[in-house]
């Protein structure tokens, strides 16, 4: 995707092969910044604070970490202490264990000297193939994009979204953002209400700085207006991504995924998740009884991050002193209120016969 007119991935190998590259999604959207990562702990502090965030980027940074400790350390030790730091950094996402869990298939069996280089080239193929399921589920969801719009000939097609699923949650087109891209550049008239998403604000910060870079149309609202609009007929659509999809269509996302869901539910609006294959667990079955949910800082819930007028980027405290905060990073939306999974092998009903029919074999 394009940033200021030049196209960049959240995501790279540094030209001396010893070090990986990323953007810094802290100081976005007032100040664009990249990192470079030089080992495994670099890596996973990246992942933990956030430097990097959306399931299947994560994933990607995990898979180079393992690179990143298999260049200093070859050894069977090396390579089972790097899976577990990496691993314990962000327990909800599925996508980090399934890169950690390909990448070190792969090297185990392998001789330690062409461990690291085996592990550079693995995640370089699974930063490609999240590319390309990108786009995929971009096409699959413009088709659905087409026929919503077919069906209000002449009017604006209003679409909400929640958090950021956008090209910097992945390595690009990203998920839920993808159909909204492929649609802007394919002429159709489209808006997009952005979800502030407290409390860390990736949509006010994260989405509304990708679409504004897209040059696509867009308004960022508080998250409690939602179901406002949808009561008022001025959303045609909600589509979000997913950290973790069970196999019976159970979706977690980020915190207030759920609340949208009922809305949309009660106001007869469609409501789509997009999501790549990686983000599929099919070891489990009901979401909200099984799907372990990350609890965060509560300081992220009593502090907030901004530009202030002179420029700096600053935290503020926004609670009274001693107040407590708690601060449930996902919830689960049941398959039950998901019109349909857009995925990069197609539209699935949010049901395991819906999935299966899909990745059979």
């Amino acid at each position: 995707m394009n940033i200021d007119d030049k196209a960049w991935r959240t995501i790279w190998l540094e030209p001396d092969g010893r070090a990986v590259g990323v953007i810094d999604q802290t100081l976005l959207p007032h100040q664009f910044t990249t990192r470079s990562l030089r080992s495994c702990a670099e890596a996973a502090e990246a992942i933990r604070t956030m430097v990097v965030r959306g399931a299947p980027l994560i994933g990607v940074t995990g898979a180079y970490g393992l690179m990143l400790a298999l260049q200093a350390d070859p050894s069977d030790a090396s390579l089972a202490a790097a899976f577990a730091q990496l691993n314990a950094t962000r327990p909800t996402a599925i996508n980090l264990r399934w890169a950690l869990e390909r990448v070190r298939a792969l090297v185990a069996p392998l001789p330690q000297a062409e461990r690291a280089e085996a592990a550079r080239l693995e995640a370089a193929a699974i930063a490609d193939e999240d590319v390309a399921m990108g786009e995929a589920i971009g096409e699959h969801g413009l088709a659905i994009f087409r026929q919503l719009a077919a069906a209000r000939p002449g009017a604006r097609l209003n679409v909400l979204t929640h958090c950021n699923a956008g090209w910097l949650a992945t390595v690009d087109w990203g998920t839920a953002l993808a159909p909204i891209y492929k649609a802007h550049r394919a002429g159709l008239n489209i808006h997009v209400w952005v979800d502030e998403t407290r409390p860390r604000n990736q949509g006010a910060s994260l989405t509304a700085y990708e679409l504004a870079q897209e040059g696509v149309p867009h308004t960022v609202i508080v998250d409690n207006a939602g179901g406002h609009l949808m009561q008022h007929g001025q959303v045609d659509a909600v589509i979000v991504g997913t950290d973790r999809t069970t196999r019976r269509g159970d979706v977690c996302n980020k915190i207030g995924t759920y609340l949208k869901a009922l809305a949309a539910h009660d106001n007869g609006v469609p409501f789509y998740v997009a999501l790549p294959a990686s983000t599929i667990d099919w070891t489990i079955g009901d979401g909200v009884a099984e799907i372990p949910i990350e609890a965060r800082s509560a300081e992220e819930v009593t502090h907030i991050q901004g530009r202030g007028a002179d420029g700096a980027i600053t935290t503020v405290q926004l609670t009274p002193t001693g107040s407590a905060g708690f601060n449930p990073a996902f919830d689960v939306t049941p398959a039950r209120l998901v019109t349909a999974l857009i995925t990069e092998r197609g539209v699935a009903a949010a049901t395991e016969a819906g999935l299966g029919q899909l990745y059979a074999g």
